[in-house]
């Protein structure tokens, strides 16, 4: 027993050994002794209250009983198979149902014996049943460990409950595992944060969170847990900051040249907000540092990100470097290509284009002056990392849609010089302050919060089926002044043939209503060639239809300034970021744009709030945070590459307070002691040394 500790594989645990380790392992991903305990229950229950049968009903969240199983038959034939089970006491009997692990409960379950039967009723056929119910032999003298009631529920799955491992079969691993290890948990927090902090120690934390024995220490062990989480998060990110800033040097940009001044005086078409200037100005410092920079410049659809971006890429031009811009899709790089070629005019520096799409004639020309130095300034797709594109000297990076690129990807333009590049990350993705202080807190992060003047906020409204032809009335007044209407429809992978269908639909509904000569529709859906994609897409941005009917979302940041009406159908199947986003294709001119959300007249709870949220609203940042809590961190411009967000407890959407307490934390120690030589910061050092390998891709952000 002795020699067990927390990193001693599950197998050795009592009570486990192979065959369940391996379902162990599999299931719940647990493969030390250390894991299994911090498999934390997701609630708890009281285990000292006892009902009768005659007092079930539909509306408890959950009841227990004690009394005795009298019978026990198989139903039902191939996937109608179920077990079903009489229960009674003395005031009634109810009927038990298994739909699986119907063999397993056959040979355990014993008909006559009395147990503790506990689950949630319901009524079926009028009558109060309980459905996968668990059941507990009864014993008098059964010893209990934590307060009965607050007792510990563990998620579990059909295959572990095969192997006596449903809630109550964790349950005593933890309690074995538990006894087993209790004097080795180590303490991992330096004790004056503790103390700064008001926190628990870990041992005590570890047992309160399985077996608490009030409430009160259940609400200190969960706030110690989270602590942690978050804690260790923000001291892995910003030490990498710190390593990277160390050891990166950065390219110097020390003058600001005629061909910023020219652009800056005398191009710009219109006055920057601001917010723009701001971000500029924190570029414009982040570059004579000596350091290489690493920038997230995040701002809502329309918020002028590009001219930010080509500025700094000029101030890159002045200082005798190249710069290159990435974008995800070809559409996006071309219309990049356009805009700044637009505004640059002919003379300022050279630009180009590279995608799948360029000819080998043009390659070549762009490969030798790239090679030559002739070529200042780079758009393309991924085109961009093939080996053979080669810079005379590339001195800064811009990213466009950051979340759509691998960090690979990223990394291989970060080494296409041998001082790299400084990197300016943009996104149109509004992301809450918890999630990108805890998924890009290694970034310096810019926001641009206001829109350039002249811009009229979007009227957004939302629409029941039997407001359809309000709908149609708007279209026709808008489409009357010349405007254009975009027509989005929802696609979900599992039934693309029944979202093509209602496209299709809806189609004929639009056709019938808006005839030809007099309306022209441009259609777009994700089955269509390439090609014809991108043909009907031109004709929408020349005007030479009205109306675009889409069901894949409209490639991010289509420019079209003379669409003003966007009606997005069944708006209740999009989650609010894709809302949000979608609503940004229109309102690119000076004129008023709408947004017609248009749903259902049954809506969930959900359903209702994202769409009161985006009529309340068209702050997508207050967007962003409603959809934290609605959705979870998990799904948000694609945490899981981060493989930052090791969250068991801590919830980015609840816990801000604490994130905020943590990160502070973590910056006042690299302000006093940067390098952790103190005494009393020997335990984070241990940490950090047991945690890193060296620079890895997640460092280049």
């Amino acid at each position: 027993m002795a020699d067990l500790s927390l990193i001693t594989p599950i197998e050795y645990l009592k009570g486990v050994g192979p065959q369940k380790a391996d379902v162990i392992k599999k299931e719940l991903q647990v493969f030390t002794i250390g894991d299994l305990l911090s498999y934390y229950p997701f609630r708890y229950i009281d285990r000292t209250v006892f009902h009768k049968i005659r007092q079930l009903d539909a509306d408890m969240y959950s009841a227990q009983v004690l009394g005795r199983l009298i019978g026990l038959k198989e139903v039902g034939e191939k996937k109608g198979k179920r077990l079903v089970g009489q229960f009674k006491d003395e005031t009634g009997s109810i009927e038990l149902v298994w739909f699986q692990s119907i063999t397993w409960l056959q040979k355990s379950l014993k008909v006559g014996a009395v147990y503790v039967m506990y689950g949630k009723p319901s009524v079926f056929n009028g009558q109060i049943s309980i459905t996968h119910p668990e059941m507990e032999p009864y014993q008098a003298q059964a010893k209990n460990l934590g307060n009965m009631t607050l007792q510990p529920v563990y998620s579990s799955t059909e295959k572990l409950k095969k192997f006596n491992l449903d809630s109550k079969g964790i349950q005593k691993l933890q309690q074995t595992a538990l006894e087993t290890v209790f004097r080795q948990l180590p303490e991992q927090m330096p004790a004056y944060l503790l103390e700064k902090h008001q926190l628990m120690d870990q041992a005590r934390a570890t047992i309160a969170i399985h077996f608490p024995q009030s409430q009160e220490e259940l609400t200190q062990a969960i706030k110690r847990i989270k602590f942690d989480e978050l804690f260790y998060i923000q001291l892995k990110l910003l030490k990498n900051k710190q390593l990277n800033t160390k050891k990166f040097r950065g390219q110097i940009f020390s003058k600001v040249g005629d061909k910023f001044n020219t652009f800056f005086k005398e191009r710009i078409p219109f006055p920057l907000t601001n917010a723009q200037k701001r971000v500029v100005k924190e570029i414009r410092q982040d570059t004579v540092t000596g350091a290489q920079m690493n920038r997230l410049v995040q701002g809502d659809v329309g918020s002028g990100k590009t001219v930010v971006a080509l500025l700094t890429m000029l101030l890159a031009i002045d200082n005798g470097f190249q710069a290159c811009m990435m974008a995800p899709t070809e559409i996006l790089a071309t219309q990049h290509f356009t805009g700044l070629k637009e505004l640059l005019g002919e003379d300022i520096c050279n630009i180009k284009l590279l995608t799948g799409s360029t000819t080998t004639k043009q390659r070549r020309v762009i490969h030798e002056e790239l090679e030559n130095g002739t070529l200042d300034i780079l758009i393309g797709t991924h085109a961009l990392i093939e080996d053979k594109v080669q810079f005379k000297n590339l001195g800064f990076v811009v990213i466009d849609e950051q979340h759509r690129f691998g960090v690979e990807q990223r990394a291989k333009l970060w080494r296409k010089n041998s001082i790299p590049p400084h990197m300016l990350v943009m996104t149109a993705t509004p992301i809450p302050r918890t999630l990108a202080m805890t998924m890009y807190g290694d970034l310096d992060i810019s926001v641009i919060d206001e829109l350039p003047a002249g811009r009229k906020p979007i009227k957004t409204v939302h629409f029941f089926e039997s407001s359809r032809l309000r709908m149609f009335g708007l279209m026709r007044e808008e489409i009357a002044k010349g405007r254009q209407v975009y027509v989005v429809f929802p696609l979900i992978k599992e039934s693309e043939k029944l979202d093509l269908l209602y496209l299709e639909a809806g189609l004929e509904n639009i056709q019938r209503e808006f005839p030809l000569p007099d309306y022209k529709i441009s259609i777009v859906h994700g089955k269509m060639p390439v090609k014809d994609k991108d043909f009907e897409m031109q004709r929408f941005v020349k005007h030479e239809t009205q109306i675009m009917v889409a069901t894949t979302v409209i490639e991010v940041g289509v420019n079209v300034p003379n669409a003003s009406v966007m009606v997005i159908e069944n708006s209740e199947r999009f989650g609010l970021s894709q809302l949000h986003q979608l609503r940004g294709r229109v309102g690119r001119g000076a004129e008023q744009s709408f947004c017609v959300l248009m749903s259902g007249n049954k809506l969930s709870k959900e359903g209702k709030l994202r769409l009161n949220t985006m009529v309340r609203t068209n702050d997508g940042f207050e967007i962003a945070e409603v959809d934290l809590e609605l959705r979870g961190p998990g799904d948000i411009s694609g945490t899981q590459q981060s493989g930052v967000l090791e969250l068991k407890l801590a919830n980015l959407a609840t816990d801000q307070q604490l994130l905020s307490e943590a990160r502070n934390s973590v910056i006042d120690i690299f302000k006093e002691d940067p390098e952790m030589i103190e005494e009393r910061h020997a335990l984070l050092r241990q940490y950090l040394a047991k945690k890193s390998d060296g620079i890895t891709w997640d460092k280049i952000s």
